[in-house]
């Protein structure tokens, strides 16, 4: 696929200008670029290596010609337009959470399971959520040295997950709290700002959220581990930008720090911040805008036989997002 006719569906959306980003800073041969959104953002000029494309509507006959429609919209955009898309030829990277879990449709971390794009029969791949690609950046080596039984996680998420909205929302609190003037919290549940929600998503049945289970569903799909066991908390945070993950790790053969510490040497995506003497260890602050995924205060864990706890930090816009959907174009 040489200098691919490439659309960005979405592209107004912060995953989506991020997605444009990626392919610009990362050379990537684009023959020819659409860009698409819904009808209020068509018209819009964007800019892509110093020249302006303008924005065009979102419909079903977008996708003539287009080799790799890369799609950040929404699950529901998704759904209706994504079938289109590969009806028209076009190798479909979804962002949404609308394919994952299907049989047919390859869920894939290129640093993990690049192989997986070869199995495309609906012309769709998807992208995982951002909270399992920072996670399993982290274990994906761990389990090729040790084999991953089981994951407790806590996830500490930023605002930024939640969209512009979502900054936005924190923003307008701080501004009024320190004006001492009242707001009415509508993205969140309650306050973000100067607090903690254990809240992100809906809640299920289980008690869990949809957010804490595809951890999980998705976890046990990229990593080819069915029986693969997780138990986890999903937290938002007063963070702009970049989601933190505290793991502890059971794996089936014995492990200690040293040889965990070997196991991130030279993978790609991935460095080692762990130097808690000199307070060495990640913070979203490192992160944000940045490709790789840091880890972090790597140690036995006191409880499990064969177990580590360690906590690992990733821009979740764009390696959790963004920039994993151009890997995949990449690999194409």
């Amino acid at each position: 696929m040489n200098d691919p006719h490439v659309a960005i569906v979405g592209a107004t959306g912060a995953v989506g200008v991020e997605m444009l980003q990626c392919l610009e800073q990362r050379k990537f041969p684009v023959g020819k670029l659409k860009l698409l959104a819904s009808v209020r953002s068509a018209g819009k000029v964007m800019t892509f290596r110093g020249e302006t494309v303008v924005v065009e509507e979102l419909t079903h006959d977008s996708f003539d010609g287009v080799d790799i429609a890369l799609f950040s919209a929404g699950g529901n955009i998704s759904m209706e337009f994504g079938p289109s898309a590969a009806r028209s030829g076009a190798v479909v990277i979804d962002n949404s959470s609308a394919f994952r879990m299907e049989a047919d449709v390859a869920l894939v971390v290129p640093e993990i399971n690049p192989e997986a794009v070869k199995n495309r029969p609906r012309g769709i791949i998807a992208n995982p959520n951002c909270t399992t690609i920072i996670s399993l950046m982290a274990l994906a080596p761990l389990h090729a040295a040790f084999g991953l039984k089981s994951i407790i996680a806590s996830t500490y998420q930023a605002v930024s997950g939640s969209g512009a909205q979502g900054i936005a929302e924190l923003e307008e609190q701080m501004q009024a709290l320190v004006n001492d003037q009242p707001f009415t919290p509508r993205v969140y549940p309650r306050q973000i700002a100067y607090n903690v929600i254990p809240q992100v998503d809906v809640f299920t049945d289980n008690g869990y959220t949809k957010e804490e289970m595809k951890m999980q569903g998705e976890g046990r799909k990229i990593m080819g581990l069915p029986e693969l066991k997780v138990s986890c908390t999903c937290v938002r945070v007063p963070v702009m930008r970049s989601h933190s993950v505290s793991i502890t790790a059971e794996f089936e053969k014995p492990v200690d720090v040293a040889a965990a510490r070997a196991c991130y040497e030279g993978k790609r995506g991935i460095a080692v911040c762990d130097d808690p003497a000199n307070m060495q260890f990640p913070v979203p602050l490192d992160t944000t805008g940045k490709d790789d995924c840091l880890i972090g205060r790597i140690r036995k864990n006191l409880v499990f036989d064969n177990a580590l706890d360690l906590w690992v930090v990733g821009d979740q816009v764009r390696k959790g997002a963004a920039l994993n959907a151009v890997q995949i174009a990449e690999i194409l």
